[in-house]
């Protein structure tokens, strides 16, 4: 197998002076889906952080297609082509739909492939086409999440990292956010991914990695994870049959 696109090994990080992270170490390779499970407050919003720069990596290494990344500032780290769209989605909600995408491909000086890239965040999001001039302050919350991972794609990103990309969703629109992030994954986008659907989550994904209390606790494939019973009595409240 290639060398990891993304390389974490023996990270560790405070925040107030607190240990929020131990020896944690991961990998994405180029084309997966990996999906950072654990309950609130287990490290996974910080972790996605520190692999962004804003958050300081007190011991450990991140390395992004082989280059050490933890000493470097943020703009840096999405110039190299990771992409962080957080929870908060962060959206400027005076500025129109397409203002917003655009302020995403602030890396890029070609202005035909930014608008080749606009093209392609429409074809995934046709509703964001439809709503282009609307203000993003009007907009539903999940038609604000797609415009937050639409303007995530518009620096053609080589590492897409999601946090919580359905949280407080409602149930069909939850679906409509992950059947996307399904075909992002189709088209080969690599992505890391916190998400509280876990089940639908790991659907998705082809490994995951179980955060708790800052440590990794257990890893493996999608699918052994799918019918692990640790998994089963944390997170998806049954234990597996068969």
């Amino acid at each position: 197998m290639e060398d990891p696109i993304l390389d974490i090994g023996d990270l560790h990080v405070n925040y107030a002076g607190l240990r929020v992270l131990t020896d944690v170490s991961l990998q994405v390779h180029a084309g997966e889906t990996v999906s950072i499970l654990g309950a609130n407050g287990a490290g996974k919003s910080t972790l996605l952080r520190a692999i962004m720069g804003s958050q300081p990596v007190a011991r450990g290494h991140i390395n992004f297609a082989g280059q050490p990344i933890q000493r470097l500032k943020t703009e840096a780290i999405v110039r190299l082509g990771v992409v962080y769209v957080p929870e908060e989605k962060m959206l400027f909600g005076s500025l129109a739909v397409e203002e917003n995408l655009l302020l995403g491909a602030y890396v890029l000086s070609d202005k035909q492939q930014v608008q080749n890239n606009l093209k392609q965040v429409y074809e995934l999001f046709p509703r964001l086409d439809e709503r282009r001039r609307q203000a993003a302050a009007t907009l539903s919350g999940g038609e604000q999440q797609m415009v937050a991972i639409g303007r995530g794609l518009m620096s053609n990103p080589r590492l897409l990292m999601l946090d919580e990309p359905s949280l407080g969703l409602a149930p069909v629109l939850v679906d409509e956010v992950l059947d996307t992030i399904g075909r992002l994954k189709q088209i080969g986008m690599t992505i890391l991914m916190v998400e509280q659907n876990v089940h639908e989550a790991l659907s998705i994904a082809d490994r995951g990695y179980v955060l708790q209390t800052g440590r990794i606790v257990s890893q493996g494939s999608a699918q052994e994870m799918l019918t692990d019973d640790m998994i089963h009595s944390a997170f998806l409240g049954a234990t597996p049959t068969g």
